[in-house]
């Protein structure tokens, strides 16, 4: 579905932010992409959607080089940015304006979304709050059925219901024929949702494992003592105590705790690489 082989990239008389990055994703899974500010989550979206070019290398979604943005191309990928323009219109207007670029746009499907997440219909979608107006792009999003759907920081500007709401949407979007690419800094509301993890780096990406191999290899708990804890492979302090990362000698998965998961990948030492 999207292939990036040896990606070079850097902005006009700036550092390079890509040098050599390669990644592989398949449709039928929901990646969530992960690093720390400026690490390059929004550019690395921009380049598989062909707002950004190569320096040098490849990035090719569904066979397309996303840079030639061919229409066959752009009618089969939808982005969800973090910062957004929504036309002085209606809900109907942009509607009627914008789903024709989308040949296997669902309406009944967009209005069920737009009812899921409780937004109004009878104001223009400048008068609306960020988060309605995100509800609104993201419910869009969804109703276009394209088969690379890229999501940037999708929860920002969502409140505590309206997260559940996310993630029960997005589950029944998926389907083999779908990939979809998550990117935030909010871990804790993908939980449950993204089965493969993707964490971007120092130009690279430093880690790139499936949830259901993380948790038949790590364990993650909590414990008032580090010494309750045998084969410890990472370890955060906390007001109840320790938030820990063992080996799981059982192999049977158990819960991810993702944002753990993410300060471990960072850590200088790379343990957590070295069991994968």
């Amino acid at each position: 579905m999207i292939t990036i082989q040896n990606l070079h990239f850097h902005y006009k008389k700036g550092r390079p932010l890509f040098e050599g990055l390669n990644l592989e994703l398949e449709a039928g899974h929901v990646y969530g992409l992960l690093g720390k500010n400026g690490a390059g989550k929004s550019s690395l979206l921009k380049q598989i959607a062909g707002l950004l070019f190569p320096r040098l290398g490849t990035c090719k979604v569904m066979g397309y080089e996303s840079r030639l943005r061919q229409p066959s191309f752009l009618s089969n990928l939808f982005l969800v940015p973090e910062e957004f323009y929504l036309p002085q219109v209606s809900i109907d207007r942009y509607v009627k304006t914008y789903a024709p670029f989308y040949p296997n746009f669902d309406e009944k499907a967009f209005q069920q979304y737009l009812d899921e997440f409780q937004v109004p219909r009878n104001q223009k979608l400048t008068e609306m709050s960020y988060g309605q107006k995100k509800k609104v792009i993201i419910s869009f999003g969804l109703a276009t059925n394209t088969k690379c759907l890229i999501m940037d920081e999708p929860t920002n500007g969502l409140d505590i219901p309206s997260k559940s709401q996310f993630r029960k949407v997005i589950a029944a979007a998926v389907n083999e024929e779908k990939c979809i690419v998550i990117s935030t800094h909010q871990v804790r509301d993908l939980d449950n949702l993204i089965d493969n993890i993707v964490v971007i780096d120092n130009h690279k990406i430093i880690f790139k494992q499936d949830v259901e191999t993380v948790t038949e290899r790590l364990s993650f708990r909590s414990v008032k003592q580090l010494e309750d804890a045998e084969n410890v492979v990472f370890s955060e302090s906390s007001v109840l105590g320790h938030a820990v990362i063992t080996e799981n000698a059982g192999g049977t998965p158990g819960r991810l705790d993702m944002e753990l998961l993410f300060n471990a990948v960072l850590e200088p030492s790379g343990r957590i690489n070295q069991l994968f």
